[in-house]
């Protein structure tokens, strides 16, 4: 089996992957390979070493003494060749840096706190900073070298002129769904999912945002033709607080409400019955190329939010 006669660093973060997504389809995801092209790879190891990496019929999988072994090895392997590849890529650069972020989604920050601390880590001498404030417009803040990555959701390039355009790099990170919030007696929640008529005559709760960076009142009341009052605040605590005291309704990712659908503080239902779908991403000037730190940012993020959050897709 010429195809899996050596042990390669691929095979390895293959069964990292298995262990930290808890299934085929999500470690596939997490690679950036088809299933199919996943699964052929398991079959060649589990081939070469005469037996099953882990349980077919557990979730998460549970792993085999030979599915072990080969992850204690991922354990060992892994870091010291991805710190062996920063410090490569250090030896092109000055060794140092700074990356300032700019965010334009309040709760950016429940997911970009624990990616600053990995990259801390990893990268100690680039200085990490968030640009302080909320940004209605965080691409603008590049094209001022006030920041050095923004994160932005639905970002167009229709937003640019064709010169700014190309002074940008944009990096895809990942899309969760967006729910509507309720009280949890509220009489909406007898519908299995809402549609922009049932939010006529309620008072939407929000951040302190424009119209247009709400993917509710872009995607779904807007070309419905539908207007509602408004309510903000700008802490997510507080937007859930008056929802279930009865004061209107929101829309937020569910992954940044889960816990406290969990404990039943509010109710969720789906919003249209596709679902509202929200995208982030990555921008950052394309003259900062030069920079692998930023590249290893993004890669970070991808990593770490799709293993920790629920209901992530990778972009």
């Amino acid at each position: 089996m010429s195809s899996a006669s050596i042990l390669e660093i691929r095979h390895l973060r293959t069964v990292a992957a298995l262990r930290d997504t808890g299934s085929l389809v999500r470690a596939a995801q997490l690679l950036n390979l088809t299933q199919s092209a996943l699964s052929h790879q398991v079959k060649l190891l589990e081939e070469r070493y005469g037996g099953p990496l882990f349980e077919r019929k557990s979730v998460p999988p549970q792993f085999t003494a030979t599915g072990r072994r080969l992850l204690e090895l991922a354990d060992a392997v892994l870091p010291q060749v991805e710190s062996a590849e920063r410090d490569i890529a250090r030896l092109s650069q000055d060794g140092s840096g700074q990356l300032r972020i700019a965010v334009e989604c309040h709760t950016c920050f429940d997911w970009l706190m624990p990616a600053m601390d990995i990259f801390r880590q990893r990268w100690p001498e680039v200085e990490l900073d968030i640009v302080s404030g909320f940004q209605a417009d965080p691409v603008g803040l590049l094209h001022q070298n006030r920041a050095d990555v923004a994160i932005v959701s639905e970002w167009s390039p229709s937003d640019e002129t064709e010169s700014s355009l190309a002074s940008l790099t944009v990096r895809p990170l990942f899309s969760f769904e967006m729910v509507a919030l309720l009280a949890n007696q509220h009489p909406l929640l007898s519908r299995h999912h809402l549609e922009a008529a049932d939010f006529a005559g309620q008072t939407l709760i929000t951040y302190p945002v424009p119209d247009d960076m709400l993917d509710l009142v872009r995607q779904v009341l807007r070309p419905a033709g539908v207007s509602v009052p408004r309510r903000t605040t700008e802490l997510t605590v507080a937007i859930l607080q008056l929802v279930a005291s009865g004061r209107g309704v929101a829309a937020l990712p569910l992954w940044a409400v889960k816990p406290y659908l969990d404990k039943g503080y509010v109710s969720q239902r789906p919003i249209t019955a596709q679902g509202l779908t929200s995208r982030l991403s990555a921008v950052w000037p394309a003259r900062a190329g030069g920079r692998n730190y930023l590249e290893d940012f993004v890669r970070i993020v991808r990593e770490t939010t799709f293993v920790s959050l629920p209901d992530i897709e990778l972009l």
